[in-house]
């Protein structure tokens, strides 16, 4: 009886040892999908990604599917399961890529490659800890470029954590801070509540919002008196407080909604964020002060460029685009085009007499605003973590192209202008390169006779 029951034991551990590896095989199978065969079939019948000249960003090879640029826009690009997209534009358009659609982006490779090179190397310079740049055509829309940090190869996406495969320039939700000065200033100008010249008094601190109110500081020293183009130049928070004091509440968060805040990006298919305004009911002396200078509203990087691009675009919104001929193209008039021009001009002076060296290029007419935002950590604004940013366009009197930079938790020289605008600058040598633009000539000093 022993000797039966030893061996009926025998049989039973046999019997589970092959159910235990049928099992093994059924969840290998659950875990790829579909069988190998079925697999090859389904990837090799997938439609290739491309970038607007043509290069291959992901195909499918010998029943694999492959992304031979590597690195090159991969958090844009996503990546494939065993059968359908995960991540990115393989997961966004996998109805159409499943279909053998081919998928050609507005992504220009020089453009992309020039964004996560200068991004990359200030990360690194400055110790952050992850960053994201969006270059947008001023005219149509397109976006040519969609970079984040650290970067990401989709071919060998499982060795990757989920942080480095986030498409950050259109997930990442953050505190913009003084960059937001320049759109608030075009849109004062429209409304005729001041002028480059107009004069405030501007202290470095000034108390605003009565009773439930707080102290407004700012950070670069100035003069006491200050012009609107100069309030621009110093970055002065106290200035903007006079700015946009005579601005109505409402006025002035319907402006910032025009811009894109708060909204829905009208871009087709593509996962992104929405950035916050507070609620028209919060607004009040000190709400309307903060928002004055990118403080308790968020955006995106890809928000953010979309708003200053209006600027560039004389005035008119028009919707970020990534793939070519997806959906209908947003427009719509936010400023007056002599408002929007009057405004470039001034930050074009932000760069030549403030920043030059940080963001400018000799010869070459830049403009932009520099931001940087403290991080809210537990509740509130943290004295160690910040946001550098930086968003503008050039040419400067005729743009073609808008730069909007983020760099988040810079521990090495984290101001704007030391982090973002560098970004900014070195792409925009880059393309200016690749146009072949020749620099203008110095003029030459005149003598007193």
């Amino acid at each position: 009886m022993e000797v039966k029951i030893h061996r009926r034991s025998r049989l039973m551990q046999a019997l589970s040892l092959i159910l235990f590896l049928l099992l093994v095989g059924a969840y290998a199978q659950l875990e790829w999908r579909v069988p190998q065969t079925v697999r090859q079939s389904v990837v090799q019948g997938r439609g290739a990604i491309l970038a607007s000249d043509g290069t291959v960003l992901a195909r499918s090879v010998d029943g694999k599917r492959v992304y031979p640029q590597g690195v090159l826009a991969g958090q844009v690009v996503g990546m494939m399961g065993a059968s359908a997209g995960l991540e990115g534009l393989e997961y966004s358009y996998n109805s159409q890529l499943e279909g053998g659609e081919d998928l050609k982006l507005t992504l220009e490779p020089r453009t992309q490659a020039a964004a996560e090179s200068a991004l990359g190397k200030a990360v690194v310079k400055h110790r952050a800890e992850y960053g994201s740049v969006v270059v947008m055509e001023t005219r149509t829309g397109r976006l040519l470029a969609a970079a984040s940090y650290p970067p990401f190869d989709p071919n060998n996406w499982r060795s990757y954590s989920r942080e480095a495969i986030r498409n950050r320039p259109f997930l990442d939700v953050y505190e913009p801070g003084s960059v937001i000065k320049g759109l608030v200033v075009a849109a004062a100008i429209n409304e005729g509540l001041t002028t480059p010249t107009t004069q405030y008094d501007t202290p470095m601190r000034r108390y605003v919002g009565g009773r439930w109110g707080s102290t407004i500081n700012d950070a670069v020293a100035h003069p006491p008196v200050l012009t609107t183009k100069q309030v621009l130049r110093y970055s002065s928070n106290v200035g903007m407080t006079h700015i946009v004091e005579q601005f109505p509440n409402e006025g002035l968060r319907n402006y910032l909604l025009e811009y894109g805040f708060g909204r829905d990006v009208s871009i087709p298919t593509v996962m992104t964020a929405t950035g916050r305004l507070q609620p028209l009911r919060n607004w009040g002396d000190l709400v309307r002060a903060t928002n004055a200078f990118g403080q308790g509203m968020d955006t995106t990087t890809l928000q953010l460029a979309a708003a200053y691009n209006a600027l560039a675009n004389d005035g008119r919104y028009v919707s970020p685009r990534l793939v070519e001929d997806a959906g209908r193209l947003e427009q719509r008039e936010v400023i007056r085009p002599d408002s929007a021009r009057t405004t470039r001009a001034m930050l074009q002076a932000v760069i030549d007499e403030g920043i030059p060296g940080q963001a400018g290029l000799a010869g070459y007419a830049l403009a932009g605003k520099t931001g940087t935002a403290q991080v809210v950590v537990g509740k509130r604004y943290s004295g160690e973590i910040y946001n550098s940013v930086f968003a503008g366009f050039f040419p400067a009197d005729a743009p073609r192209v808008t730069v909007a930079v983020m760099v988040h938790g810079a521990k090495v020289d984290h101001h704007g202008s030391q982090t973002a605008a560098p970004i900014y600058r070195d792409i925009a040598a880059e393309i200016l390169s690749g146009w072949g633009t020749i620099p203008a000539a110095k003029a030459p000093e005149t003598k007193n006779e």
